[in-house]
């Protein structure tokens, strides 16, 4: 199937790791170049590997999406070395590092820094990359959120909080920029084996009594059996199929949408 996304340029936040880098490789892959930014200082080093592996120019640079001067001239350099953007990928988050199950486990402190990177950092992205889109009539954005935001997961409320956040805030883009011929979609993981993921582990384990304690790997899979239908993790690169599909000419009709990558987790909330 052609994607017809091959010579443009895609910009992944959060590309260094995890389902941002699984992405930035899909879009490389299809034949895009691609502006990795990151806060990990193995951003450059990967970008060269997705340069190396795929034959199409990658670009990473460290920009911290919280801190809106640092989106905007990211954006400039990136479009200056790469291109214009048409499609954005918004992978780049936080969790608290705690486990908030009861949520008075978490102090008020906990909250503003996962809502500053989550929430204002979607909002700096979009508002620096919608412009040039909007003008050039042509673009896709697509934000990663999680069905935590769909389900009110009380393992992180304010992770859980700020990926509501994500999945309304898209849905105010896609009607803004729909006249703009501009879509924007939001993906939903599930159980994703990321970094993210195991500090939720840790800040559970960290809390259980010395007898009660379990390894990630036991406590993981006991809890993917338990909640996803289809009894396996998602991939990282079943998260990022999902993301350069809706990116491409043939999802031309679809905005406004929030698609869930979750083994059938939501139908069993």
């Amino acid at each position: 199937m052609d994607l017809e996304v091959a010579g443009n340029v895609a910009i992944v936040t959060g590309g260094a790791s995890g389902i941002g880098l699984a992405c930035a490789r899909g879009f490389a892959q299809a034949g895009c170049r691609v502006g990795l930014w990151d806060l990990s200082t193995q951003v450059v080093s990967v970008a060269g590997k997705i340069t190396d592996d795929f034959g199409e120019k990658s670009l990473g640079l460290n920009v911290d999406v919280s801190d809106f001067t640092a989106v905007q001239a990211a954006l400039e350099e990136t479009e200056s070395k790469l291109g214009p953007v048409s499609h954005l990928v918004h992978a780049a988050a936080i969790s608290s590092g705690k486990f908030g199950f009861p949520f008075t486990n978490l102090q008020p402190a906990d909250w503003p820094r996962v809502l500053n990177v989550n929430v204002m950092g979607m909002v700096h992205v979009a508002q620096a990359i919608a412009p040039g889109m909007t003008a050039r009539k042509n673009g896709t954005m697509v934000f990663i959120a999680s069905v935590a935001g769909q389900m009110g997961s009380q393992t992180d409320p304010p992770y859980s909080a700020s990926k509501a956040a994500n999945i309304n805030f898209a849905h105010c883009l896609a009607k803004d920029l729909a006249c703009h011929n501009v879509r924007v979609n939001t993906v939903n993981p599930g159980m994703v084996q990321t970094p993210l993921n195991r500090q939720v582990w840790q800040a559970w384990n960290d809390q259980q009594p010395e007898d009660k304690r379990r390894s990630y790997e036991n406590w993981a899979g006991e809890k993917v059996r338990s909640v996803v239908p289809l009894g396996r993790w998602q991939l990282p690169s079943d998260i990022a199929d999902m993301v350069v599909f809706l990116s491409s000419a043939r999802t031309a009709q679809v905005t406004g949408q929030s698609i869930n990558v979750d083994g059938g987790q939501i139908i069993r909330w």
